[in-house]
C-alpha cells in the first residue's frame, strides 16, 4: 500500500512538473496609477501589444501574461508595488506608467532586483545621469520618452522663435508645482530661457500640488511685471488651466500642462481651457500619425470605452516599447541574463513614416554618442532630434495649443504644425 501511494505521488509530481513546463508564462508587470489617464494609457498600450504578440505565438513559444500593481501616484505605494511585482509575482519584465517622483521611489528596488524595466512616462534627466554614473546596476533600466532636458531644450527654441520673435515677450514668471518634475523643468528653463532665447526670468513661484485657489498666485505673477507665465504642472493641472481662463488672467500662459495632453482636457476644464499651450512628447493630441499608429488607435478605441478616449503619448510608448522588449528577449534567450537583454534592447530601432516623412522613431541612445546640441550622452534614453529637418529622429517634443472653440493642434515646430500659436481673446499682445 505504501508503495502504491509513493508511485502515485511520484506520478502526480511528474504530471505537475510537466504541466508547469508546458504552461510556463512570460510574466509582465505593470506599475503605475490604475485611476489616472497616464497610468491607464501605459497599461492599455501594453495590454494591446501583449494580445497581438500572443496571437502570433507569444515569446519563445510561451504565453505572455500581464499583472498590475497600483501606485496611486504615491511614492510609498509605488515602492510597495514594485516589491509586490518582484517578490510576489516574480515578473520577468516591468513596464512603468509612473510619474517621476514615484519612479524615483522604486528605482532603488529595480537596482536591487535587477528586473528589466521600461519607463514610458517618467522623463527625469537625473535618472539618465544615473545610467551614466552607474551602468552596472542601471543596466536593466530604459526610458523610451525623451528626457526632460531634451524636452526643455527644444522648448527653448519655441521661446526664441515664437514667444520672443513673434510675440515680442522678453520676460517670464515661472509658476511650477513642487515635484521632482517641476523642479527639473524649472531648473532647465531658468538656466536656458534667458541665455539662449533672450527671455529674462523675473520670478519663480512654487506651489503645492494640492493647491485649489490660484488667484493669489496669478496676482503675484502679474505683479512681477513679466510678459507671460511659464507653468509646470503634472498633477491636477486642469485646475490651474480653468482658473486661468475663468479669472481671465491678463498674461499669456504656456509651459507644461499634463492635463492638456489628453482629449478629456476640454471636458475636465468645463470648456474653460482655451488659450492654454503645452509642450508634449510625441505623439500628441493633434499630431499627424502614421498608418501603424493609426491602426493601434483604432484597436484601442474598439477595446476601451472609458477615458482616456485615446492614449496619451506614453500609451504609444508602451505599445511599441513592450514589443521591442520582447524582441530583445527573443534575441537574448529571455530576460534572465540582464546584460544580454540590455545589449539587445539597445539595438531595437523602429522608424515610422507618413507620406515618406519621419513621424516617430523608437530607438535608444548608446553610451558613447554625443548629442550635438546639448553636448552630452543619453544612454538608454529614447532617440530624439533637437534640430530641423528631423531626419534622424522625431523631435523630442511638440507644442500644442487648445483654442477657445475647443479645438487643439500642434503649433511648433513648424514642420509638424497643424495650427498657429494665438493669444486668448482677453489678452492683449
Amino acid at each position: 500500500m505504501q508503495l502504491t501511494k509513493t508511485l502515485f505521488s511520484t506520478a502526480a509530481l511528474s504530471t505537475l512538473l510537466l504541466s508547469s513546463a508546458a504552461f510556463a508564462d512570460i510574466k509582465v508587470g505593470f506599475i503605475g496609477s490604475l485611476s489616472s489617464d497616464t497610468g491607464l494609457s501605459t497599461l492599455r498600450g501594453a495590454t494591446i501589444a501583449i494580445e497581438e504578440l500572443n496571437a502570433k505565438g507569444g515569446l519563445m513559444g510561451e504565453k505572455i501574461v500581464l499583472v498590475s500593481a497600483d501606485t496611486g501616484e504615491d511614492v510609498t505605494e509605488g515602492v510597495k508595488a514594485y516589491e509586490y511585482l518582484a517578490e510576489s509575482e516574480e515578473v520577468d519584465f516591468i513596464i512603468s506608467g509612473s510619474i517621476d517622483d514615484v519612479t524615483l521611489g522604486w528605482l532603488p528596488r529595480m537596482q536591487e532586483f535587477q528586473i528589466p524595466t521600461l519607463d514610458t512616462w517618467t522623463s527625469y534627466i537625473g535618472i539618465i545621469d544615473m545610467v551614466i554614473e552607474d551602468p552596472e546596476t542601471m543596466a536593466p533600466y530604459f526610458m523610451n520618452i525623451a528626457s526632460d532636458e531634451a524636452l526643455a531644450t527644444l522648448y527653448i527654441n519655441f521661446g526664441a522663435d515664437v514667444l520672443k520673435k513673434e510675440m515680442g515677450w522678453e520676460s517670464v514668471v515661472i509658476l511650477a508645482e513642487d515635484t521632482a518634475f517641476g523642479g527639473a523643468i524649472t531648473g532647465l528653463v531658468t538656466e536656458a530661457l534667458g541665455p539662449v532665447a533672450g527671455i529674462e526670468v523675473k520670478e519663480i513661484i512654487t506651489y503645492d500640488v494640492n493647491t485649489n485657489d490660484f488667484a493669489p498666485l496669478f496676482s503675484k505673477a502679474e505683479a512681477s511685471g513679466a510678459d507671460f507665465i511659464y507653468q509646470v504642472s503634472s498633477v491636477n493641472s486642469q485646475v490651474i488651466s480653468s482658473q486661468y481662463v475663468k479669472l481671465q488672467v491678463p498674461m499669456g500662459m504656456t509651459g507644461v500642462n499634463v492635463s492638456a495632453l489628453g482629449m478629456e482636457y476640454w471636458e475636465d476644464t468645463g470648456g474653460q481651457g482655451g488659450g492654454i499651450s503645452t509642450l508634449s512628447p510625441v505623439p500628441s493630441v493633434g499630431y499627424a500619425l502614421d498608418a501603424t499608429s493609426e491602426a493601434f488607435v483604432k484597436t484601442y478605441k474598439a477595446k476601451y470605452s472609458s477615458r482616456p478616449a485615446i492614449p496619451h503619448f506614453n500609451g504609444f510608448n508602451a505599445y511599441y516599447g513592450l514589443k521591442q522588449a520582447m524582441a530583445a528577449a527573443e534575441e537574448a534567450g529571455g530576460f534572465k541574463d540582464v546584460k544580454k537583454w540590455a545589449a539587445a534592447m539597445e539595438k531595437q530601432d523602429l522608424t515610422l513614416k507618413k507620406d515618406d516623412k519621419l513621424v516617430l522613431r523608437y530607438g535608444f541612445w548608446d553610451k558613447d554618442t554625443v548629442e550635438p546640441v546639448t553636448g552630452r550622452t543619453y544612454p538608454h534614453n529614447a532617440l530624439f532630434d533637437l534640430t530641423a529637418p528631423y531626419e534622424d529622429a522625431a523631435p523630442s517634443m511638440v507644442v500644442v495649443q487648445w483654442k477657445e472653440d475647443g479645438s487643439v493642434g500642434v503649433v511648433y515646430p513648424p514642420e509638424f504644425a497643424t495650427t498657429t500659436f494665438t493669444l486668448p481673446s482677453w489678452v492683449k499682445k
